[in-house]
């Protein structure tokens, strides 16, 4: 069956009852009470910022009458009215997050994480598994840079038509209903001049799925106009292109205004029965949106809009044009709805209230208990601590709305004042600080990786056996086979990126996989490393096991912005809630020139918390690295040496079985001099250095740290160093990089210092790219040469005499 689009103002089908439309009129007032409710908390100062859906309440009502259980919405924080009508949440749960409570249970969406209306339900059970899918209404995790939620709609498109068109995938109906989940994107008309808007449009209109994309378009970002974001000055201009027609893919393209309640009904109900039953997607531009209390709390759109504008906004108001509409055809009289406008206004109120009280109370509780605290420190006390303790006290009791920050200072305060004080009420309060202090940190700093059974760093490792059968292999050959065995076990795990399809990637990993396991599960992709990324994240979050291949490491920077903000934040942001165990393939290190030889592992390092980073040395290490995060459920990154997929490895004879554990570095080389700690294609260099160094009579240890998210858990470094009492980290990266990241980690964190004989070093790549050709290459990066001569020197400086300066 197929459902055309067609004049839906000629050929309405909306069919309202007088209760439908009084309730819609309930859900739109109540919605814009918590938006003006909202504001006035942030102007008194008991929230911090305030961002809110006012004046786009009755489209997003209209899109809410058709979203069913199994959808799922990516949006952004103006959508509450739909989470609210939808029954995603609640006006208490909006203003839990408004005052950011950290109780998941007044705030299950992020926890007090997020500021308001970034919502996210929760889908991860305990023990790891995946809620039903198809039993609720799904919110994927809101985030607050612009257009970020639009990457990941591309996989979660994708997600509903790999289930509608794989058989194999029918074996898990509590992750989809045949593939007719539709997902429901919205954005702001000014995010619609970032690229990753028009990357995702491009991207979706390619793969084409069950795809309802709303924009709000109000005509202004912030105090910026259309005529200076959008060309033409119109998004209906710039996206006619897209439009389908019989010939040609693309999609069915809507125009409606905002505040034409039938008109937004009806077109909803067209977009989204097509985009169900046929898989096309839809576009719906939403326009004559207002925006009663301007951006935000952090400014007054008084100040760029005139007065025309301004009163215009008034007259177009959506809820008051519903108002005229209920009175038009007569559902209810001006006195009725005066009297359901008072009744919204009270229910809002007392809901804002209770949020305030449960957030409140066990503040309150704890600041009674220091202030009993502190009373039995002053009781013990005279003179000037005595003083002083009772001002604080008087100081604290003044707050009259305490958060736990003042908890903090407070008692760090009594404290300091009664530090020369010989009593156990000093201890006492010393450590009930100390105790709250780390509960608070956790309770605002868990769940940034998993902490369900399935976590990689809970999965042992399984290390290759060989025996003297064990052939030899290029290394693309192994990977291969590793990929082969893996796509034949797992029908959720899909490899897509650019050239991996086809031609098997550029460096043959997948040649011929494609073929055996069908184009929709071995996929190309254009050149869009940003929603490459974002395909991944969708489809994780789908239950899928995603590899998304960006072809060098260099490119990451195309996609960092999303694998930061998105997927490396998802786990925490949502205390939990949500995951996206997504692998991101790449390769890098060795290559020469500019643009494919980078290796900004620091920058990774520091933009990914929240992502496992393994860095192996060789394919065979690479292959353990996919079965490990395969089998776990964090999302991770795997680094290939680019110039290894020619080099011969051994094939283990358990290849399918080995794993490695996350964190756990390996020796490669023992030594008593020198700890060398190193990864990836650094590994042969350091190998290659000890030999030379060996005719010297420096023995070296090498340690290959194999992960540098997590790095080094079980403290292997730590041991060496306290047998070598030298350190050397090395590595490709730029000067401070990630060299200086694992020498804090050893010296710091681990308390490597303590053990050191001579001055810690660090041998890294030029603060430059790594210019082109072999001379560029050996004068950019660190060669076998450079590990010789700064061992050399450590070791002429322990000893002159038996290591003359040559260097």
């Amino acid at each position: 069956m197929r459902i055309e689009p067609k004049d839906i103002i000629e050929n309405s089908e909306v069919r309202l009852t007088k209760e439908e439309v009084l309730r819609d009129y309930s859900f739109a007032y109540q919605s814009r009470q918590a938006s003006l409710l909202g504001r006035r908390e942030v102007l008194t100062g008991k929230a911090k910022f305030g961002i809110f859906g006012d004046g786009k309440e009755l489209p997003q009502i209209a899109l809410a009458k058709f979203f069913r259980d199994g959808d799922i919405r990516s949006g952004y924080y103006r959508d509450q009215t739909f989470a609210f009508t939808t029954g995603m949440a609640t006006i208490g749960q909006f203003f839990s997050q408004l005052y950011s409570d950290p109780d998941p249970a007044n705030d299950p969406h992020s926890a007090g994480r997020q500021m308001n209306s970034h919502f996210a339900t929760r889908l991860i059970q305990e023990d790891g598994s995946w809620e039903d899918m198809t039993r609720q209404k799904i919110t994927t995790a809101d985030a607050s840079p612009t257009a970020s939620q639009m990457p990941r709609m591309t996989g979660l498109v994708q997600a509903s038509r790999l289930f509608r068109t794989l058989d194999e995938l029918k074996a898990f109906p509590r992750l989809s209903n045949n593939g007719n989940e539709v997902v429901f994107g919205t954005i702001g008309n000014a995010s619609c001049a970032e690229g990753l808007f028009w990357e995702t449009i491009n991207a979706i209109g390619v793969i084409q799925g069950p795809f309802v994309m709303s924009i709000w378009d109000d005509e202004y970002g912030i105090s910026v106009p259309n005529e200076f974001q959008i060309t033409k000055s119109s998004l209906a201009e710039m996206l006619r292109g897209f439009q389908r027609t019989t010939h040609e893919r693309g999609y069915d393209i809507y125009s409606v205004r905002a505040w034409d309640y039938e008109a937004l009904i009806d077109t909803y109900r067209i977009a989204t029965e097509n985009a169900r039953i046929n898989h096309i997607p839809a576009i719906v531009h939403v326009t004559e949106v207002t925006q009663p209390q301007g951006h935000s709390t952090s400014g007054s759109h008084e100040r760029y809009k005139s007065p025309e504008r301004l009163q215009w906004e008034k007259d177009h108001d959506c809820i008051l044009k519903l108002r005229e509409y209920i009175l038009e055809k007569g559902f209810a009289t001006e006195a009725e709805i005066d009297e359901i406008e008072k009744e919204d206004r009270r229910i809002v109120r007392k809901i804002k209230n209770d949020a305030w009280q449960a957030f409140q109370e066990p503040i309150k509780k704890d600041v009674s208990h220091l202030l009993e605290l502190i009373a039995e420190l002053a009781s013990a006390a005279s003179g000037e601590i005595k003083e002083e303790l009772t001002k604080i006290t008087a100081t604290l009791k003044k707050q009259l709305e305490p958060s736990r920050r003042d908890i903090m200072m407070y008692s760090q305060k009594a404290i300091i004042a009664a530090r020369t004080l010989n009593h156990p009420a000093l201890k006492k309060l010393a450590t009930w600080r100390k105790n709250r202090y780390k509960e608070w940190t956790e309770t605002y700093g868990d769940f940034l990786y998993s902490q369900t059974p399935l976590s990689p760093t809970l999965i042992g490792s399984v290390p290759p056996v060989y025996t003297e059968k064990s052939e030899v292999k290029s290394g693309f050959e192994i990977l291969n086979q590793a990929f082969e065995h893996i796509f034949a076990q797992n029908p959720l795990v899909i490899a897509f990126g650019e050239d991996v399809g086809q031609l098997g990637d550029v460096n043959q990993g997948f040649a011929g996989l494609q073929e055996k396991f069908g184009p929709m599960r071995i996929m190309d992709t254009g050149i869009r490393e940003a929603t490459i990324a974002g395909q991944a994240i969708g489809l994780a979050m789908r239950g899928f096991r995603p590899i998304a291949e960006i072809q060098y490491l260099d490119y990451f920077i195309y996609a960092l912005q999303i694998l930061s903000d998105d997927m490396a934040t998802l786990h925490y942001r949502t205390k939990g809630g949500q995951r996206s165990p997504a692998i991101i393939r790449t390769r890098g290190h060795r290559l020469e020139g500019i643009w494919h030889a980078g290796s900004p592992l620091g920058m990774l390092v520091n933009a990914l918390r929240g992502v496992h980073i393994a860095v192996p040395r060789d394919m065979t290490r690479a292959a353990a690295f996919y079965h490990t995060f395969l089998e776990g459920d964090d999302p991770a990154i795997i680094i290939e040496v680019l110039n290894g997929y020619r080099l011969k490895e051994k094939v283990p004879e358990n290849l399918s079985e080995i794993r490695i554990t996350p964190g756990v570095p390996e020796i490669l080389k023992e030594g008593k001099d020198i700890t060398v700690v190193t990864y990836g294609a650094c590994c042969r260099i350091a190998l290659q250095a000890a030999e030379q160094l060996a005719e010297t009579g420096i023995d070296i240890e090498v340690i290959d740290v194999q992960t540098l998210l997590p790095f080094d858990t079980p403290h292997t470094i730590l041991q060496s160093l306290k047998k070598t009492n030298r350190i050397i980290f090395f590595d490709e990266d730029v000067p401070g990089g990630s060299s200086a990241y694992m020498m804090r980690e050893v010296l710091e964190k681990q308390g490597g210092y303590f053990h050191l004989d001579s001055e810690p070093k660090t041998l890294s790549a030029k603060p430059h790219r790594p210019a082109y050709g072999d001379d560029g290459d050996y004068f950019s990066k660190p060669q076998v040469e450079d590990v010789f001569q700064l061992a050399y020197n450590i070791m002429n400086e322990a000893d002159p005499l038996t290591y003359p300066a040559f260097f």
